[in-house]
């Protein structure tokens, strides 16, 4: 396979209609995987510095979802969208039954009547269909509530279904009605550990962090020690939404109760390499470490070398990836993950390859990631017939195109392309989201194309799509910038009227001139003529009576040499 893609490196290559890269039946197909290298020094590695001058170097700072890697992808304990909390059938005919009879709450003159209707309705409750009904509910917290209400009133409100309630109404931002569940669950001799976690994850995600700190501090109130775990779970919550500063912080204030060790700095590592994306801080951590004794681990060096793979800097990346190895650290899939986006990068997509065969000879299969690693930086290239030729290698090893690859496909887009990209989303089921649509009319404005962005906004609901503040904020703003001024005016009106808040930056870009700047500028114009100035440019004026004497002068030399003729 190595072979055969190779050499494509030697040309560059013109753009294909990107709405055909994702046929399999139309990409050409390549020859079995690579031969695993038996050895892959570090000088070897070094050599692709040296062979970055093809073609420019890939920047990747505009709006994208592509996530290539993630150095340390912790497992959210909270996330009850994950599947493994989805135990119900949504098509229980008692469930349906029962969210019908909450829907019509809303017509019942007082919460008490709506409690009777229930009572009435000769429904069995059981905890599992108040679970259901609160998950299905967890956009409308106040029917969550009433559900969950109700079952108290049968003793069916157990562990699990209070900490879902929790978690709703902090998604909502309702924690006093929250923590008054948590005094009920304490008063009914129910663990309120998770609940207090929960608790703290909700207002960090609130962008909370003081709230959430306090909350682990009288964690003792209920009868519950702040344990380690609970130490990592403040840290992890604050790292997660981006207060990664108070994260670590907090992690030294309490150095005295929970003494400084690798894993709490892994925890602040992953947050400022993988969230923040701040290099700089990164590395003061690292240095940290070292003043603090503390032995950085595998998952220390998988932290470093994803951030440092991001920001594209490859010598580092290669510099941690040998040192992680002679310090006996084995490389995981992150880090080989990394190192083959970062060379991709930095047009060293012949090294990339050879760390894929490297990989595979250590007894590691590729998934997702790892070619997404190439696909992406090669179609932000614009180099789709060696991406194409990659998505043909993944497709043979039985991986199938994830978002993330349709999303780096749809850089090469034309209009037409990108309803096919947009349709093979849909067939396997994989989209559209909004951010797809984002990726999309960024990229449309960009090019100079308001027309497509305006047939692509149509398209919006045709796969369900319900725009966003950031859709029509992306939308107005492109309109204006492209000169479609009418157009961007009626859109932001519309944008308003569904309740959407005043915009100053976009009002501002949709402000027409003023009459009296344009009169003023037209009195002052006439002015300068009237005195004989003329504009030429940056800072120069000249009389005009100059230019008037040059002309004159002129008229006279060519009438002279008429009459010498």
């Amino acid at each position: 396979m190595a072979n055969l893609i190779l050499p494509f490196l030697a040309r560059r290559l013109q753009r294909t209609p990107a709405h055909l890269l994702l046929l399999s039946h139309i990409i050409p197909s390549l020859s079995s995987s690579p031969s695993p290298s038996s050895k892959l020094p570090f000088h070897f590695l070094f050599h692709a510095l040296h062979q970055t001058s093809l073609i420019p170097t890939l920047q990747t700072h505009h709006f994208s979802t592509f996530q290539p890697f993630s150095a340390h992808n912790l497992d959210d304990p909270f996330d009850f969208n994950h599947p493994r909390f989805r135990t119900y059938d949504p098509h229980d005919r008692f469930l349906l039954r029962f969210l019908e009879l909450l829907r019509e709450f809303p017509h019942y003159p007082s919460e008490a009547e709506a409690m009777t209707s229930l009572d009435d309705s000769g429904i069995e409750v059981n905890s599992e269909m108040i679970y259901s009904a609160v998950w299905e509910l967890r956009e409308e917290w106040r029917l969550a509530l009433l559900a969950f209400r109700w079952s108290e009133k049968w003793g069916c409100a157990d562990e699990k279904s209070s900490n879902l309630m929790i978690w709703v109404l902090g998604n909502h931002r309702k924690f006093n009605t929250a923590w008054c569940l948590i005094r009920d669950m304490h008063q009914s001799k129910v663990d309120t550990r998770r609940a207090m976690l929960i608790m703290i994850d909700r207002y960090a995600s609130a962008n909370d962090p003081c709230k959430a700190i306090g909350t682990f501090h009288i964690m003792e109130k209920f009868r519950l020690s702040p344990d380690q775990q609970a130490f990592h779970t403040v840290l992890n919550a604050l790292c997660k939404y981006g207060n990664v500063e108070e994260a670590e912080e907090f992690m030294f204030v309490n150095k005295k109760l929970f003494p400084l060790e690798t894993e709490g700095f892994n925890i602040i590592l992953n947050g400022w390499c993988n969230i923040s994306l701040d290099i700089f801080e990164a590395k003061r951590v690292w240095r940290e470490m070292s003043k603090c004794c503390i032995t950085p681990d595998a998952t220390s060096y998988t932290n470093m070398i994803s951030c440092f793979a991001k920001v594209g800097n490859l010598f580092d990346s290669l510099r941690l990836y040998e040192e992680m190895k002679k310090r006996s650290w084995v490389p995981g899939l992150k880090v080989y993950n990394s190192l083959i986006y970062v060379l991709t990068c930095q047009n060293c997509l012949e090294q990339a390859l050879k760390i894929l065969a490297k990989m595979k000879g250590s007894g590691l299969q590729p998934d997702s990631a790892t070619y997404n690693s190439m696909i992406h930086p090669l179609c932000e290239a614009k180099m789709f017939e060696e991406a194409r030729n990659i998505l043909t290698v993944m497709m043979e090893e039985n991986l199938g195109p994830t978002m993330e690859t349709y999303h780096s496909f749809l850089e090469g887009a034309g209009f037409e392309g990108t309803l096919e990209i947009l349709n093979q989303m849909r067939k396997a089921g994989l989209g559209p989201t909004g951010d797809s649509f984002l990726i999309i009319l960024s990229r449309f404005f960009k090019l100079g194309q308001p027309e497509n962005a305006l047939k692509i906004w149509v398209e919006m609901k045709q796969y369900e799509v319900e725009p966003s503040h950031t859709h029509q904020s992306v939308l107005v703003q492109g309109l204006a910038t492209c000169g479609w001024l009418t157009k961007a005016r009626e859109f932001y009106a519309d944008m308003r009227s569904k309740g959407f808040a005043e915009d100053p930056k976009l009002k501002k870009l949709l402000k027409e001139p003023a009459r009296d700047s344009m009169h003023k500028g037209k009195r002052r114009v006439q002015q300068l003529n009237r005195e004989g100035w003329v504009n030429h440019g940056k800072g120069s004026r000249v009389r005009w009576k100059i230019h008037r004497n040059k002309s004159r002068r002129k008229k006279k030399e060519i009438k002279k040499s008429n009459l010498e003729l």
